[in-house]
């Protein structure tokens, strides 16, 4: 895959429990809407990805999309680019249902909605070294984020060659990768603690990691052996992708990027 290839992105816009009240405490209906700098972090993504040479269509996934497209935002309902597409009630079998679809053929780019410092640069560098799998992932590393933004709080997972963030981009190439998403499923609920993570993939793993005796491509090569499939990471060199909006703080933060 290179980064002229024609991609789909989901566009993840739906909400998990307690996001309502970080919605309504900025008096919109959902957390995509919540405003960074003047515009609905969805807005912001979607134009991104707009404006992204490798992205041919946009499938926004959510509990009622048709609803996210009014007001300021009716224009996307219009945009042929642009479909809609129904989350249930978790995200990976969300994304499994559309992903290879007629709707969203392979290769799927998967970026969520609050991801609002997402540029058109993190896009193309993510997709241009995102091929070689069935899976890729972006991520950060600690020490470019922390040079840049020393007073951000993220989950960091710890390896042998370095400490990471994920970048909220998801790469799956072909029909191998439902795989991933099947696993993606059964850890889903221990995303954010580390710990949980990789003692899914058993003790031993968890261990090497928590030892730091084993480095992150080493990690995915035995978790995707368990899926039977490829996972590339992918190291970004923008702190800014690794940030995304889920608090105030983070909120805060982002608005400050933007103004400077």
């Amino acid at each position: 895959m290179n980064s002229g290839d024609n991609w789909t992105a989901i566009l993840l816009a739906g909400q998990r429990p307690g996001e309502n009240d970080f919605a309504r405490s900025h008096g919109v209906a959902a957390k995509a809407l919540i405003p960074v700098a003047g515009v609905p972090m969805l807005e912001r993504v979607v134009r991104t990805l707009l404006a992204s040479p490798a992205i041919g269509r946009i499938v926004v996934l959510a509990q009622d999309a048709p609803l996210l497209l009014r007001g300021r935002l009716a224009w996307m309902a219009d945009e042929p680019r642009i479909a809609t597409a129904e989350a249930g009630d978790g995200i990976s079998t969300s994304i499994a249902r559309v992903a290879g679809s007629e709707a969203a053929p392979w290769p799927v780019l998967v970026v969520t909605a609050d991801h609002a410092l997402l540029t058109t640069e993190m896009v193309t560098e993510f997709l241009g070294r995102a091929g070689g799998g069935d899976a890729a992932l972006a991520v950060v590393e600690r020490k470019v984020v922390e040079a840049a933004y020393p007073e951000t709080r993220r989950t960091w997972i710890r390896f042998s060659d370095g400490d990471y963030s994920g970048a909220n981009l998801f790469a799956l190439t072909n029909e191998r990768s439902q795989a991933a998403l099947a696993l993606w499923s059964k850890v889903e609920r221990d995303r954010k603690k580390a710990l949980k993570l990789l003692m899914f993939f058993g003790p031993w793993l968890a261990l090497r990691a928590v030892t730091r005796t084993i480095s992150l491509e080493g990690a995915l090569r035995i978790a995707g052996r368990k899926a039977g499939l490829r996972v590339t990471p992918v190291r970004l060199p923008f702190a800014e992708a690794a940030i995304d909006v889920d608090k105030r703080a983070d909120l805060e933060l982002a608005e400050r990027i933007l103004s400077e």
